[in-house]
């Protein structure tokens, strides 16, 4: 790239996908332009198109950020697990708490905005997005499926109820009217059940 060292690329770089993701959970994909980002960054929205084809692909890349990070943390955590059942039971009230907190992952996986917007991609952008994605989302399906204690052994269905049990996160907001349960409880108590009713007794 002419005019900038590799220092300088790799900090602008940094501050592209930094400032995008604040604007992308501000605004959202559609709402947010390219020259929101730059004047962030204090480039040229020409300049953006020497690390980035399109707003599209800052995205996917911002995407995969939050992913990775998210999935390190919780490597952290199920490391430390006494047995595969409590790592399942990391796995799911993690990503409970993710995407109850993080506005980007909630997107990803609640609001499956990574369908809505790839089709803006190129297809060599688009596949090695969503490849990167799916290795990372739910990585540890496949180790489970593998143990004789486990009920299932077909990845796609445990992905999918995995998928379908988050979905319950929108009834955060929603009050029951009731004031003897609190969403977090029933949250962990789903948790349980569907963990329980994984594995073998």
């Amino acid at each position: 790239m002419k005019g900038f060292s590799d220092e300088e690329r790799e900090r602008i770089r940094g501050e592209l996908i930094s400032s995008g993701r604040e604007l992308f959970i501000q605004y959202g994909l559609e709402r947010t332009r390219i020259k929101d980002i730059t004047d962030e960054v204090n480039i040229g929205t020409s300049t953006f198109y020497q690390f980035f084809d399109s707003k599209e692909v800052l995205y996917g890349e911002v995407l995969l950020t939050e992913v990775e990070r998210f999935n390190e943390d919780l490597e952290e955590q199920v490391e430390n697990a006494a047995d595969p059942r409590e790592q399942v039971r990391i796995n799911l009230k993690r990503t409970f708490e993710e995407v109850e907190s993080n506005p980007i992952i909630k997107n990803l996986i609640v609001g499956d905005e990574l369908r809505t917007f790839q089709s803006q991609l190129s297809t060599s952008n688009r596949e090695a997005l969503v490849e990167k994605l799916e290795n990372n989302i739910f990585s540890s399906i496949s180790e489970w499926t593998e143990l004789d204690s486990f009920k299932f052994d077909d990845e796609v269905l445990v992905d999918e109820l995995f998928r379908m049990l988050v979905f319950s996160t929108r009834a955060k907001n929603l009050s029951s009217g009731s004031e003897t349960c609190e969403y977090d409880d029933a949250r962990d108590a789903l948790i349980d059940v569907v963990v329980d009713g994984l594995f073998e007794e």
